[in-house]
């Protein structure tokens, strides 16, 4: 059985939750400077969401990591152990974005930690792509282009901090998402403004998906509307503070199980 995706609620233990002012948006968004002397949350290990594959342990009933009602699909919580309906959703708030190039040794060798954690402003030329469409080092070593989402998860219990990666043929999905969140509009007292990211609940779904290498889940999303709850906004902003300032603690491990040759383009 899967867990039920709940949507946001406007009460909690029976309390109307704060609005969000939307004076308070347009000054977030206008006002980089003013967050800079927030206090930043503690150094912590994310959960990331996954979205599992037929390949996926938690899926594998004969795996130490196998998940009573894992199914390919699915969105799994790696720190919780939380199952989500794919085909439902669930409700997140974007706090921060981050694009890194991850290197990696050899597949299924070592701790499976990365090698490297390269900025955005890494040049791939040094690592051209070779026969399986993998971006290749001369020593061998594996670069990979990943779009990290720092995202607040919603639920009918309240919400948690997780972090999205998309790699592959995912990034067409983070840079759908990245569009549509700097497309959006808000109408002030000084006149329209773009909104931090954080003022916006979007609904991830997953959906099938295929190539002439085979065929997988992936990520689609869809855009909700304004975040209503005050503390779930103030959450976010400081989650995304703590993010850009990296005292925020990210243990990307490689994945091994899922379909990553079919996923190359």
């Amino acid at each position: 059985m899967t867990n039920k995706v709940t949507k946001t609620k406007t009460k909690a233990n029976g309390q109307l939750m704060p609005a969000v002012s939307l004076d308070l948006v347009q000054a977030d968004a206008e006002s980089i400077s003013g967050l800079e002397n927030a206090n930043s949350p503690d150094d912590l290990a994310l959960p990331f969401l996954k979205v599992l594959s037929q390949l996926s342990p938690q899926c594998n009933k004969t795996s130490n990591s196998f998940v009573e009602g894992a199914e390919p699909g699915m969105i799994y919580n790696t720190v919780s152990g939380k199952l989500y309906d794919g085909e439902d959703g669930i409700d997140i708030v974007p706090a921060f974005y981050k694009r890194e190039f991850i290197e990696w040794g050899e597949r299924g060798k070592g701790s499976g930690a990365p090698i490297a954690i390269h900025d955005a402003n890494y040049d791939i030329s040094q690592a051209p792509r070779d026969a399986q469409f993998q971006n290749r080092l001369p020593n061998g070593n594996i670069v990979e282009e990943t779009a990290n989402h720092f995202v607040l998860v919603l639920d009918g219990n309240g919400y948690e901090q997780a972090l999205i990666t998309m790699k592959s043929t995912q990034r067409k999905v983070s840079r759908k998402w990245n569009s549509m969140m700097k497309s959006l509009t808000m109408q002030g007292k000084n006149g329209q403004f773009t909104p931090p990211s954080y003022s916006h609940v979007y609904r991830l779904k997953t959906v099938p998906q295929s190539n002439s290498k085979g065929s997988w889940f992936g990520w689609d999303v869809f855009k909700v509307g304004p975040v209503q709850d005050a503390n779930v906004y103030e959450t976010a902003k400081l989650f995304a503070l703590g993010v850009s300032k990296n005292s925020v603690k990210v243990e990307h491990q490689e994945e091994t199980n899922v379909t990553q040759k079919a996923e190359a383009f």
